[in-house]
């Protein structure tokens, strides 16, 4: 693999020439530039895979160049330098889309920590693109977004799966696009020409399960008018998901246990077995192994099910995919609703990936329809957001911060979030508090303990005082 290109930007010459040899050191090909001018055209010379930007610069600033990087090489990623009093300005960045920020005085150790994990995750993206592009682009996986580690595995593990005719068991939370992947192993397989079937065995009528399941022939039963092809037998050739299989009644799972075993189902009132060819695919979100223990599924089902089984995270485990589907979701919503010009603010995106999604991706594209129905502007705000959303606290980004091999002071840090609360609320304390989610009270205390006094603003008078 080629070494990962660095450009390294700083109008201080001995810091650009500190951090080129560190990092030339760890085996990076790695180039400096003196302005954010100097640095873009270096970008438009060669392709960089990381670039390590001061904040402030004479000239175009850092955002500046952010701003530029984003927009004209959107698969180079970002991370800025800051001194410690401007974390508020690096916090925004990291919003615009900078991957990480270091303070100043830079710690080699953390400077080192915070490329390696640029990079790796860069590695990421670049494998859930090669591994895209070799399944192709119509074989049903380009439809499951996303570059984080887990999501990751369970593609790979599935694409794997897709080139035998093994049984697969996908587990993994309501919505969580288990029927995607289940889809994409069919359109990946030999099987992709044939019928991919879906049987959600939760949703049908207990009395009816077996006749939809193997079909049955006519005066089998009262109301049976003629020959039915089951779903199974629908699927011949191709590819039958059950959904939610562990929803399956008892009785039920042993005729499924001899359509894996031998390949063969009786129709409901047919003399005799009929053979058929299909590959099973199953899904559940309950724990089969549990249902097994207290007798509710049979353990050879389970084991025959469980060859290749896939995990599906849940979307809360996938913070770092968030921001990617909610774009996707806005986009195709806007298009599909008749909003084209609707805008969402990326000031707005915190706000999705601080709430824990318990309805998963389902619940997030729902989410996000709503909101280009209901928007009253051109622009969403944050009063468009369900109540939900717009109470939750979003994610600070400054708690990705790597901590310093030589220690850090807690109450410095604390006392500098306090005062950029109260700036940016021109030192408002209520609406202080109720951003750190403090009492006013305890907001007070710690202004009264950090001497943190203003000039007087909205609700301050003439300082911090008791109440």
């Amino acid at each position: 693999m080629r070494s990962r290109r660095i450009l390294v930007v700083d109008d201080d010459e001995s810091l650009r020439r500190v951090t080129q040899v560190q990092l030339e050191d760890e085996g990076y090909t790695v180039a400096t530039a003196c302005s954010a001018e100097d640095a873009l055209g270096v970008l438009s010379r060669r392709a960089e895979d990381l670039v390590i930007t001061d904040l402030s610069m004479p000239g175009m600033s850092g955002i500046e160049l952010l701003r530029k990087i984003r927009s004209e090489y959107p698969e180079t990623t970002v991370v800025l330098v800051t001194a410690f009093g401007t974390v508020g300005s690096a916090v925004e960045a990291m919003k615009l889309g900078a991957y990480d920020y270091v303070t100043k005085p830079v710690n080699p150790e953390n400077l080192r920590l915070v490329v390696t994990r640029a990079l790796e995750r860069l590695s990421l993206q670049e494998e859930v693109q090669t591994l895209r592009a070799s399944l192709g682009q119509k074989v049903g996986f380009e439809n499951v977004l996303g570059h984080s580690k887990d999501l990751l595995s369970a593609l790979d593990t599935a694409a794997r799966a897709a080139q035998t005719d093994v049984t697969v068991l996908i587990r993994g939370e309501t919505g969580t696009g288990k029927e995607l992947i289940a889809q994409g192993i069919h359109q990946s397989s030999f099987r992709r020409s044939r019928p991919f079937v879906t049987i959600n065995c939760g949703s049908i009528p207990r009395e009816l399960l077996e006749s939809e399941l193997f079909g049955h022939v006519k005066g089998s039963f009262t109301g049976a008018l003629g020959d039915k092809k089951g779903k199974i037998e629908a699927a011949a050739g191709g590819t039958v998901f059950l959904d939610e299989i562990g929803e399956i009644p008892l009785e039920m799972q042993v005729k499924l246990l001899r359509l894996i075993q031998e390949h063969e189902i009786d129709k409901v009132g047919l003399v005799g077995s009929l053979e058929v060819d299909v590959r099973i695919v199953a899904a559940t979100h309950r724990d089969l192994l549990a249902m097994v223990v207290e007798g509710r599924f049979r353990e050879d089902l389970y084991y025959r099910l469980n060859v290749v089984p896939i995990e599906m995270p849940p979307l809360r485990e996938r913070k770092d995919d968030i921001a990617e589907l909610v774009e996707h979701f806005f986009a195709r919503a806007k298009e599909r609703l008749g909003r084209p010009n609707l805008k969402l603010p990326g000031d707005l995106l915190p706000y999705f990936s601080s709430w824990r999604w318990p309805g998963n991706i389902r619940e997030l594209e729902n989410v996000i329809e709503r909101l280009v129905v209901l928007a009253a502007a051109e622009e969403v705000t944050i009063e468009d957001l369900p109540e939900v959303l717009r109470h939750q606290a979003p994610v600070v980004d400054i708690l990705r911060m790597d901590l310093p091999a030589e220690g850090i002071s807690l109450e410095a840090i604390e006392k500098e979030l306090i005062l950029q609360a109260l700036v940016r609320f021109n030192w408002n304390q209520t609406q202080a508090a109720r951003y750190l989610d403090l009492s006013r009270k305890t907001l007070i205390y710690r202004m009264e303990r950090f001497g943190l006094r203003s000039n007087g603003g909205a609700d301050e008078q003439s300082g911090p005082r008791a109440s």
